[in-house]
């Protein structure tokens, strides 16, 4: 049985700001992300391999080997991007009741994909839509690259099932899939009974959430076939410093 998947209803990239100032989230389509960007998604294509390289993730307490990823951690201060020193990810049990409460230390993010213009464009384009949804601040901005594979059965994209990250905003750009089935994207009201769901399948699409409005959340995925896996690139947005132990401020 074929079971199709609902695309996401995209939105004007000038108009993203107003998106999630309205409905706590808004998605651009891959040629919108361009627009966004003034930049060519080949600069994003010409990093894709770099997902072949991630170490796997160790702190999964649900026993699972699905999981591979790299963190590193930035300030974006207006036009201004600074690479932090290599920390823990952190995440209180408020929002992770699954790893919450843990410092994770994972492998940096490689030097050669941070240093590349498109992340900087990314960076910075992402900040501007923060800044004129909640104002100006200092953004303290964590980069995850993740890979969920099927290669020992299911994958979990969020084994913490359905939660919010304890940030601002929350941007989760979609660099592919392979071989899988699952993996629906599902948004809802944090205080509300309203909800959406579609799947990311298109490439170099970008989500982006109001993480103090919505919950979110993907499905498992199921394996189709050999080398199956969904990859992305999140980028959490705090205005509050970043996420430590005892500093709780949103």
């Amino acid at each position: 049985m074929t079971i199709a998947n609902l695309a996401p209803a995209y939105t004007d990239p000038s108009h993203l700001a107003d998106a999630v100032k309205s409905h706590g989230f808004g998605v651009l389509s891959p040629s919108g992300l361009a627009t966004f960007l003034n930049f060519p998604l080949s600069a994003l294509d010409d990093l894709k391999m770099d997902w072949d390289d991630l170490p796997p993730d160790n702190f999964l307490k649900d026993g699972g080997r699905y999981r591979r990823r790299r963190h590193s951690s930035f300030i974006v201060n207006g036009g201004d991007i600074k690479q932090v020193a290599h920390r823990a990810h952190y995440q209180p049990m408020e929002y992770n009741a699954l790893h919450g409460g843990m410092l994770r230390m994972f492998e940096p993010v490689k030097p050669g994909f941070v240093s590349q213009p498109v992340i900087s464009k990314l960076l910075l384009a992402i900040a501007e839509v923060c800044t004129a949804v909640k104002g100006e601040h200092p953004w303290h901005v964590e980069l995850h690259q993740f890979r969920i594979d099927t290669s020992n059965g299911i994958g979990r994209p969020t084994p913490e099932g359905a939660h919010r990250d304890g940030t601002d905003f929350v941007a989760i750009l979609f660099a592919g899939r392979e071989n899988i089935r699952g993996g629906e994207s599902r948004i809802f009201e944090f205080n509300g009974r309203h909800g959406q769901r579609f799947t990311l399948s298109e490439k170099w699409t970008l989500l982006l959430l109001d993480d103090q409005r919505v919950i979110h959340e993907s499905t498992p995925i199921q394996p189709m076939g050999e080398g199956g896996h969904r990859d992305t690139l999140v980028l959490t947005f705090r205005a509050g410093g970043f996420l430590e132990p005892g500093n709780l401020t949103v």
